[in-house]
């Protein structure tokens, strides 16, 4: 037996614990430090390509940019620490003060461009911001309207001395476009307030950062219960896109098509971070995700990577000229942020040529991956687990109940600790006790099994498990047998209110192109396919889900919505166990 090497037959090794292990060591930088190293090797390769905006920058005219915002936060009496809110669909302008909070050491707040009156008052309340950016009107959203609203007081005070009672914190508002808004700046101005602030001055706010200094404040995406701020650092954020990177093969010939929204993650630090690390260009289809954007960005810039989430690569493979797009540059990309249907992964690798596509799995809370699988693993592996631990990343598997790990094979509830781990909630400790340990691991709520590689599979929710009669129903595994039904394009098991059995499963579904509804057996098509009692006693025929801006499904929303629709509002209140 090797040095620190149990043998197998070993009960070490017969537990659902494991560690990511490899030769790629954690990066201690500050996210600042590592652009300015990224625009020092490759000046001139393609930063940031914007193509709503017409926008192509190098990395040095990125950092330039960068430099400039920071020194312009710092003219504005912004100073480390200092809450810096972002309302704003993906933008040029976002990856700037992205960088720039980070290079002055200021935290970054993201507040999702979905949310509306009540939920932003809340974000920038809770969150304590001091200076508000507000991107331009965006479809039916108006964004300076709403930030009126909430202070109404914004109108009276000078640009830069806002006195708001309900936001004290708050000081400055800069609006990211050129029009005129009384108590606001406007791009223009903005950008002018650096003059203030000199090139050393903004060296010595470097000098002054920690890699361990927290940078980001991203709110959970509120698929349950009110949104919490995770608090991220330098360290977790850049290592995990760093990571991310590697995992994909990144290099600084890669092009990666960013559809995915920077106000989350998937966006901001899977993508944007991973590129910059590498020299890779980060290239903008659209402000937010449109299927048609995608596919000529990808053509266009001829790019290699791709992200999204399954909704986004179901809506893309099913638009109606996506046989007339040339996606050969393609070999890699991320396919996360819901569970990946097996099917669609299958046709992704194939149809899109991205037959180095991988599966990471994560949570805000953790900055946010824990496991991925690779891009040498073979397809049964990519399309079944989520991968194995991060390097430097622990991973075990628990019994929700008792807490003891569980053995390998055993479903459990998946539990992450390291580096990527989130400091706690903001201004929420009662929320962190909950989900930080006093051992340091993080408790997903995400249940999972392990292999005896190390390799994760992941099961459900823990509330996302449906009890019927006694019986425990694992959505993902029926929501995996129908899509691999031709007739169905997309579908969501949930559960609903029962009197007999208390909970009965019903599917959501959006069908194939073509196909009649009518024409549709749903009990015929699982009849001798699954068991009986995962067959869906409801069916619902849908175009669309609930769902956040981010692409995550809101599977509270559809129980909401079946309950009222199926008049199971009596069922709901009855109290169980």
């Amino acid at each position: 037996m090797r040095p620190g090497k149990l043998d197998d037959n070993d009960d070490m090794n017969r537990k659902s614990y494991a560690v990511g292990r490899s030769n790629i060591d954690l990066l201690g930088l500050t996210l600042g430090e590592m652009l300015d190293i990224t625009a020092d090797r490759y000046p001139d390769n393609d930063a940031v390509v914007s193509l709503h905006q017409d926008i192509r920058w190098t990395y040095s005219e990125l950092r330039e940019r960068v430099d400039l915002a920071a020194r312009a936060l710092m003219g504005m009496g912004v100073r480390k620490g200092d809450r810096v809110g972002i309302w704003s669909m993906n933008s040029a302008e976002w990856i700037l003060i992205q960088f720039a909070t980070a290079k002055m050491g200021a935290i970054l707040v993201n507040i999702n461009p979905a949310y509306r009156i009540h939920e932003f008052e809340y974000a920038l309340r809770q969150s304590e911001i001091h200076t508000l950016f507000v991107q331009e009107r965006f479809k039916s959203s108006d964004y300076m309207k709403m930030l009126n609203e909430v202070c109404p007081e914004l109108k009276g005070f000078q640009k830069g001395g806002i006195r708001c009672e309900r936001f004290p914190f708050l000081k400055n508002a800069v609006y990211m476009g050129e029009d005129d808004f009384k108590g606001a700046f406007n791009w223009s101005e903005f950008r002018g307030k650096a003059e203030l602030i000199s090139e050393d001055e903004l060296r010595e706010a470097e000098d002054s950062l920690d890699f361990d200094d927290p940078i980001n404040i991203q709110y959970t995406s509120g698929t349950t219960g009110y949104p919490k701020g995770a608090v991220l650092t330098h360290h977790g954020l850049l290592n995990n896109g760093y990571i991310i990177g590697e995992g994909m093969k990144f290099t600084e010939a890669d092009r990666l098509c960013i559809p995915v929204p920077f106000f989350h993650c998937f966006g901001m630090v899977l993508a944007n971070i991973a590129c910059i690390t590498h020299g890779s260009a980060m290239v903008l289809p659209s402000p937010s995700f449109n299927a048609k954007a995608v596919l000529t960005a990808v053509q266009q810039e001829k790019c290699t990577a791709l992200h999204g989430v399954p909704t986004m690569f179901i809506a893309e493979l099913s638009h109606p000229a996506f046989s007339q797009y040339d996606l050969s540059s393609l070999r890699t990309g991320i396919m996360a942020g819901s569970p990946c249907p097996v099917e669609v992964m299958k046709e992704v690798s194939s149809k899109m040529h991205m037959d180095e596509i991988v599966i990471v799995y994560g949570q805000t809370e953790t900055s946010p991956g824990v496991t991925m699988t690779t891009t040498e693993d073979p397809i049964e592996r990519r399309v079944s687990t989520v991968g194995k631990p991060f390097p430097h990343c622990e991973i075990k598997i628990i019994d929700p109940d008792s807490n003891r790990i569980a053995d390998r094979g055993e479903t459990g509830e998946i539990c992450a600790r390291g580096y990527m781990v989130m400091k706690g909630y903001y201004n929420n400790p009662s929320a962190t006790s909950q989900t930080l340990d006093e051992n340091g691991w993080n408790h997903t709520g995400d249940l999972g099994i392990m292999d005896e590689k190390d390799y994760l599979r992941i099961v459900g929710r823990t509330r996302d498990v449906v009890i019927r009669g006694g019986e425990n129903i694992y959505p993902r595994e029926i929501e995996e047998f129908f899509h691999q039904q031709p007739e169905i394009a997309d579908a969501y098991i949930i559960g609903v209110p029962d009197r007999k059995y208390g909970e009965e499963l019903m599917l959501w579904a959006r069908l194939a192109e073509g196909v009649d509804p009518a024409k549709v057996k749903i009990k015929e098509m699982c009849h001798g396919k699954i068991a009986h009692y995962k067959i869906p006693r409801y069916v619902k025929f849908t175009e669309s889900f609930p769902m956040t801006i981010s692409g995550k499904i809101q599977k509270f929303r559809m129980r909401e919505i079946s309950v009222r629709e199926l008049g199971l509002e009596e069922l709901e209140k009855i109290e169980t166990a």
